[in-house]
């Protein structure tokens, strides 16, 4: 929904669009997808008009959907309120996506080439979290990318300790960083919580306009973002956490696959929308403009 301002309590506002559309990790799969990687989603999908939403969207980007349908549930939405500066606010209601078999995860065929994304969300649930955390120790070492979210600072402190030790990447926006280590200053931030990975593991902010800070091998860089008139910032760091993968994937370095995604970001929160990830030419336009 886009509002002129967050309603006050008991009050209301009146929104200017309403639209219904899939988003959440299908952003992050969907922004992969369109920079070029093979993408298989392992969550859990319902069998009612929003699962109905999720699978066709799935279906249009190439995405594979290892699990089927579950028939217990529905998949859950989220109401996303947008407001005129383009910032959203969030109120999630939880569906079947919440729910995992180990059997089902054991299922998959991963390999050390592939690239596993976890969403925060999948830790907030205490069955799901501890289904995902003994088959991710159980994999044959592929990079793992964790996006702990706005809720991750809710998560078992024992359980984010255990999934900490098998990331790659981990990547938070700055407000998450700042939760999640306890340091105001971003650069703090970001070291303190790359002491918490296992080596050679890195972690990149996310900083909005200002692009992302990536720490690694105990050094910080800044990796400048695009300036772009914002309009809608949902799915920015979804989009950026998506293009990584996908560039990690093709064999770039770090640094390249965080500027393609502070590109990719520029793009996606220019436009309206949730899962507004930009194709590969376009960020390689983006790129040539600003002589990259």
């Amino acid at each position: 929904m886009r509002v002129p301002e967050l309603p006050p309590v008991g009050g209301d506002v009146l929104a200017s669009a309403v639209d219904l559309l899939p988003g959440g990790g299908f952003n992050v799969m969907a922004a992969a997808a369109r920079a070029g990687a093979p993408v298989v989603y392992a969550g859990g999908h319902g069998s009612g008009r929003f699962g109905d939403t999720v699978r066709a969207a799935l279906a249009r980007e190439g995405i594979v959907a290892a699990q089927p349908a579950s028939t217990a549930s529905d998949t859950g939405v989220c109401v996303v309120l947008v407001d005129d500066d383009g910032e959203r606010t969030f109120v999630t209601g939880s569906g079947v996506e919440t729910e995992i078999e180990p059997s089902a995860l054991a299922a998959l065929a991963v390999t050390p080439a592939d690239l596993v994304y976890v969403s925060g969300y999948s830790l907030l649930v205490p069955p799901k979290l501890h289904a995902l955390l003994g088959w991710l120790e159980s994999l044959d070492d592929p990079a793992v990318l964790v996006d702990p979210g706005p809720l991750a600072a809710q998560v078992d402190g024992a359980a984010l300790g255990r999934l900490l030790a098998r990331t790659t990447i981990l990547s938070a926006n700055a407000r998450e960083a700042r939760a999640l280590s306890g340091a105001d200053d971003l650069a703090t931030a970001s070291a303190v919580l790359a002491r918490r990975l296992a080596a050679p593991a890195a972690v990149v902010v996310r900083d909005g306009a200002a692009g992302c800070l990536l720490t690694r091998d105990g050094r910080s860089e800044r990796i400048p973002g695009f300036a772009v008139a914002a309009l809608d910032t949902t799915g920015a760091g979804d989009a950026h956490c998506g293009v990584l993968a996908a560039e990690l994937l093709r064999g770039a370095g770090l640094h390249t696959a965080a500027v393609r995604a502070n590109a990719a970001a520029a793009l996606a929160v220019a436009r309206r929308g949730p899962a507004t990830a930009p194709t590969r030419a376009e960020v390689d336009a983006v790129l040539a403009a600003a002589g990259g």
